[in-house]
């Protein structure tokens, strides 16, 4: 069965059009290229196979299955006419972050919808502004919408999944989607995370409401055998909890070349990783994984590391 690969880019293409519509102010990390980095990786022959979609923007009732209403006017009313605005000092919103915003909500529950429903075995989304910052009723990180907390959240009351797993492997910790699914009993949160480092949350004791929430803090400067051994032994975790579903907060700024983390991960790490977990979904949930772009700001870095999860995403079989 295929994977799925939803993107601001109809096709595939990675022109300028890609992730268009948010943008940060000049020198930001999180820019429009993030996104073109990665269609041009994705673009050769070997993933000629990849179902590609455009995505569509969700309506309001899907954000508002995580975030209030008053937060979602309010961040209506904080998007300047022109130019950007600043949520706090290093989350910015400019004329079109709110639509680039629900659309990759819309894209992250489209890839479920479509795994759910068995047209393609897992998928792949690539869009922007990230989400797992977002609290409740706070932007912060980059991030404006708890877009993988959004979409599990759909997938236990549009679908009525018993259970789902939101595993998160970006280099910072998964602190929006935390507070989002601090008191949901149907859903086993992983982070793992590299600490000390912003945004100060995640340490172990941090376990949930019904200790539903597992947190892997890793020290600076350890890399792929350390990610190995606290992933190995979380994943066991996640059989046991038995998902219906896999979510990927899918970070790619623990590798060793970018500019905001302090771990030394390289593809291989990526592609490891990206295997073991598909070897759990595939023994518990019929290989359901929909994986989610958060972080990763080195392009080099970040485009052969998602070349190597999407590969990885590919290579599994039921």
């Amino acid at each position: 069965m295929s994977t799925l690969f939803i993107s601001d880019a109809a096709g595939g293409g990675a022109g300028p059009g890609a992730g268009s519509g948010h943008v940060t102010p000049p020198g930001h990390p999180e820019r429009a290229e993030r996104l073109q980095a990665i269609e041009a990786a994705l673009a050769v022959p070997a993933f000629a196979a990849l179902i590609r979609r455009e995505a569509v923007p969700a309506d309001d009732r899907e954000v508002l299955r995580c975030h209030p209403a008053a937060y979602l006017d309010a961040l209506r009313r904080a998007v300047p006419a022109e130019g950007w605005a600043a949520l706090d000092a290093d989350t910015f919103v400019s004329p079109g972050s709110l639509g680039a915003a629900l659309r990759a909500v819309g894209g992250v529950n489209a890839a479920v919808d479509a795994v759910l429903a068995g047209e393609v075995r897992n998928g792949f989304v690539a869009m922007r502004p990230p989400g797992h910052h977002a609290e409740a009723t706070r932007a912060m990180g980059f991030c404006l919408f708890g877009t993988v907390a959004i979409a599990a959240k759909r997938a236990l009351d549009h679908h009525r999944l018993r259970r789902v797993a939101v595993l998160d492997f970006d280099v910072h910790h998964g602190n929006g989607t935390q507070d989002l699914m601090w008191d949901e009993d149907r859903v086993l949160f992983v982070s793992s995370h590299q600490m000390p480092l912003y945004p100060g949350s995640g340490a172990v004791e941090e376990r949930g409401a019904h200790g539903q929430i597992l947190n892997l803090p890793l020290v600076p400067g350890s890399g792929g055998a350390e990610m190995r051994v606290a992933w190995a032994g979380a994943l066991a975790r996640v059989a046991d909890f038995a998902p219906e579903l896999i979510l990927l907060s899918a970070g790619f700024d623990a590798h060793r070349d970018d500019p905001l983390g302090g771990l030394v991960w390289d593809e291989g790490d990526y592609a490891w990783l990206t295997g073991a977990i598909g070897a759990v979904a595939g023994s518990v949930c019929g290989g359901r994984v929909v994986s989610s772009l958060e972080g990763g700001y080195d392009l080099a870095a970040l485009a052969g590391s998602v070349a190597a999860h999407v590969r990885g995403l590919m290579e599994e079989r039921g």
